[in-house]
């Protein structure tokens, strides 16, 4: 079975909508449920350090991510209207539509940060001034060939205690991976997103784009 979804985010800064074509499956309204909340978190962390640091990158990323959202919380809806047989399976099941609604509000929300960057309106430089003195920061990059992150897993890298940062996404290919797990394998052409110091994040980022061949103990 297979609906077509009007998608919000990057369609809405070019005033052109678009319809994707999305194949129905039956999904536990729990994944659901937590896939939203992961991503619109995730959200709100890219978008802020893409409006800061005028990141188009995150912006974009943030973009895609809401369209993900919306199909979410599209497919959520459709179990809650499939499992509610009465009244009383419909009054159950309103707490379940308020959260994924809160949910896909925060990530809308994310998303018109990025629109800011996007759009080039950018923050004021007094924000940004106050922000550069924030001890994390958050950071994209690819996984290049050379680099000496490919094929390792996360926990084997040590990165929190070697250089203060953990590694908090994956995109591969059109896929996320939230919080990946110590024994998740980095291949090559993933986009980490990771989170940690200034000087952390840019030697992980080096290490990633194999500018950086060593991994200090």
């Amino acid at each position: 079975m297979f609906l077509v979804l009007y998608s919000r985010g990057w369609s809405d800064l070019n005033s052109m909508p678009r319809l994707e074509k999305i194949e129905y499956k039956p999904i536990p309204v729990r994944e659901l449920l937590l896939e939203m909340k992961n991503l619109s978190e995730l959200m709100i962390d890219l978008a802020y350090s893409a409006a800061l640091f005028n990141d188009k990158e995150l912006a974009e990323d943030v973009l895609e991510l809401e369209n993900r959202v919306d199909t979410l919380a599209y497919l959520l809806e459709m179990e809650i209207l499939i499992a509610a047989r009465d009244v009383e399976d419909a009054e159950a099941l309103t707490g379940v539509s308020g959260v994924a609604s809160a949910a896909d509000k925060i990530s809308d929300a994310a998303a018109d940060i990025a629109g800011i960057v996007m759009q080039n309106i950018g923050v004021h430089p007094i924000v940004s001034k106050v922000f550069e003195k924030v001890e994390e920061r958050l950071m994209r990059t690819k996984v290049s060939e050379g680099s000496i992150l490919v094929g390792k897993e996360i926990g084997e890298l040590d990165l929190a205690a070697r250089m203060g940062v953990d590694i908090i996404a994956i995109r591969r290919n059109k896929d996320w991976i939230i919080d990946p797990k110590e024994t998740e394998q980095i291949k090559l052409s993933d986009i980490l997103i990771a989170r940690g110091a200034p000087s952390g994040v840019k030697e992980f980022k080096e290490l990633a784009e194999g500018k950086l061949k060593k991994l200090e103990d």
